[in-house]
């Protein structure tokens, strides 16, 4: 029979003796835990690099296709302002009117003048039909008929001036009443009712917003570098509008003196919706023919992208199974919005995690438990 003494002793032996086993197992687990792949937890995509093309980027300014700058073309006061800035304007509509009061004086005295040659014309044909009968009965010299002639020449002339006179005052008439020259939007108003309008005084900025472009002044040097004509070219408006394609590039042919550039027009698409002349633009131009590469360029998805303050990083999936903090330098954003150019920090053979948040969350931790 066992002795009750040595049968605790085995029991105290037998503690002492598991303990460090349960111990390297919890250990053990632990560890399996810690290095468990994160990869797994966090949805991630492998990014390649692709062949990019020859192009370059400009900076551009917008402006509309047909805007005009309306100008008094008679003095007067402003009587009637009918539009402001940001009214949208149809073709032929009345936008502000000039006092006519003068342009309606000088119309009634250029008919004054009319009806005055009228009658004078009446009178000097009469004399010279009279001249002509009396030359005829040899009761009139030739030279008296001759200064009937020119009397009746004289008076033709003068209705003719007269009528003239008619028609002009008439169209200045027409000057009072300033109306839009085509369908589009009130840029910019120059003046104020009850002001005096003077010829050559602009009055009222009008654009068609459903043709716009981009315009750019670029050194011939950098045209030469895509081959020559034909362009293309993509815009990018604003940060957050995504990128789009131009309908035709247009180079003019001749460069400024003075800054010895060409300036570049980018027709935008109907379709390019809040775009206001003057503002910033981006443009991308890139030649027809885009078959020989000129490098390679990384494009990864949008969601992948950490920023905080001025860092820009992704997180990449490292051998270990989990993730390392790269810093980035992102470019154009492409024409599907979910994808951006990524001009250094990847190589292209990358995995990277599409939740950038959670996988900052498993490297911290794996930090933590080294």
């Amino acid at each position: 029979m066992l002795d009750l003494h040595k049968y605790k002793n085995i029991l105290i032996y037998m503690k002492i003796s598991m303990t460090p086993t349960l111990a390297f197992a919890s250990l053990v687990l632990a560890t399996l835990l810690t290095l468990t792949p994160a990869h797994a937890d966090v949805p991630t995509v492998r990014i390649e690099s692709r062949a990019q093309v020859k192009r370059f980027v400009a900076e551009a300014s917008i402006e509309a296709v047909r805007q005009s700058t309306l100008a008094a073309q008679m003095p007067g006061r402003i009587v009637e302002l009918a539009v402001d800035a940001g009214d949208r304007v149809r073709k032929g509509q009345v936008l502000l009117r000039i006092d006519p009061a003068e342009a309606s004086a000088a119309v009634a005295a250029a008919d004054a003048n009319v009806a005055r040659a009228q009658t004078a014309l009446i009178n000097a044909r009469a004399e010279y039909d009279r001249a002509r009968s009396l030359v005829e009965r040899k009761f009139l010299s030739q030279s008296a008929l001759d200064g009937a002639r020119t009397q009746f020449e004289a008076a033709e002339a003068e209705i003719r001036a007269a009528r003239a006179a008619r028609e002009q005052a008439s169209t200045v008439q027409g000057y009072t009443t300033v109306v839009s020259p085509f369908d589009g939007l009130v840029a910019a108003r120059h003046i104020e009712a009850g002001e005096m309008a003077q010829p050559g005084r602009n009055l009222l900025t009008v654009y068609d917003p459903a043709q716009m472009r981009a315009v750019a002044d670029l050194a011939p040097q950098r045209l030469a570098q895509l081959g020559g004509e034909p362009l293309k070219a993509s815009v990018e408006l604003s940060a957050d509008m995504p990128v789009v394609d131009a309908v035709a590039v247009t180079v003019l042919p001749a460069a400024d003196a003075r800054t010895h550039t060409v300036r570049v027009r980018v027709d935008l698409p109907a379709d390019a919706a809040g775009v206001l002349p003057g503002s910033f633009a981006r443009v991308y131009f890139h030649g027809a023919m885009q078959a020989q590469p000129v490098g390679q360029a990384v494009s990864i998805p949008a969601a992948a992208v950490l920023r905080r303050g001025e860092l820009t990083a992704v997180y990449v999936a490292d051998a270990q199974g989990g993730f390392a903090l790269r810093q980035i330098r992102l470019g154009r954003t492409l024409q599907d919005g979910a994808t951006v150019e990524v001009l250094s920090g990847l190589k292209g053979d990358e995995t990277l995690a599409l939740d950038p948040v959670q996988a900052g969350i498993h490297a911290r931790a794996a930090s933590a438990a080294r």
